[in-house]
């Protein structure tokens, strides 16, 4: 008689057991789901339309910025170029899915501002469709304040990556300079170059390399010039970039 209230015992916690299990593996498929029922991949947009990304994405719960816009030969205006995080990343709904947009192949021209007065500069670059990029400003006597100095790029520059303009702008001499838009330096003797520098109190380093000799020209092409010694290859930071007084360039330099 005493038997069967024992195995009612076992019966009982062996359900009790069971149903501790149910309930934990349920409560795992449920935070399992929570999880990855939020995640999603991030498709691929390059070639699309803004429009049509825009749609993609906010059918996918995730967030579309376009932060970029480039000259493209090989996109058309209006359509997407690159995109980060990159087509098939896992991320969590909300996310933010950054792109750049093509503004197609360059069809404006790049005005001359070096001369013009800054406030004036900004119009004539607004009114050719570009933008006025980084600013900085140096103490120079030899024009008024406000003057554009430099810009980068060039005037009737082709081939441009950017809309946007960077300019060098005189300032008094009781200012201090806030930066400097790196010129191209490339082609020009290391001496030169590096005084170019020190004149407005940037720091350089030049960092000397080998170069193979061109080969010679065949048929009716033009032999390519050799390099000459002590001419600079490449800078960094590269042409256009703000660099202020604190900064050191690096000049590749041939041997």
């Amino acid at each position: 008689m005493r038997a069967r209230p024992v195995l009612n015992f076992f019966q009982v916690a062996s359900l009790v057991m069971l149903l501790v299990a149910v309930a934990l593996l349920a409560a795992i498929a449920t935070m399992h789901f929570a999880i990855h029922g939020a995640e999603v991949q991030v498709p691929a947009l390059k070639g699309m339309t803004v429009a049509e990304a825009l749609s993609q994405t906010a059918g996918l719960g995730l967030n579309l910025e376009v932060d970029n816009r480039y000259y493209s030969g090989d996109v058309a205006a209006g359509h997407i170029l690159s995109q980060s995080p990159a087509p098939g990343t896992v991320v969590r709904r909300e996310w933010r899915v950054r792109v750049s947009e093509s503004l197609g192949p360059q069809k404006v021209e790049v005005p001359d501002t070096v001369g013009a007065d800054e406030r004036l500069a900004a119009l004539r670059l607004r009114s050719a469709g570009l933008e006025v990029g980084a600013t900085a400003r140096l103490p120079y006597t030899g024009a008024a304040e406000g003057t554009v100095l430099a810009q980068d790029p060039p005037a009737h520059a082709q081939g441009i990556a950017q809309p946007s303009i960077n300019l060098l702008v005189a300032a008094t001499d009781d200012t201090a300079a806030d930066g400097f838009v790196m010129p191209d330096l490339t082609g020009l003797p290391v001496v030169s170059a590096q005084a170019d520098l020190a004149r407005v109190g940037i720091k350089s380093t030049a960092i000397f390399v080998d170069v193979p000799v061109a080969p010679m020209g065949r048929g009716d092409a033009a032999p390519t010039p050799p390099v000459r010694p002590g001419a600079v290859l490449a800078e960094q930071p590269p042409a256009g970039a703000r660099v202020d007084q604190s900064a050191l360039v690096v000049l590749t330099v041939a041997k």
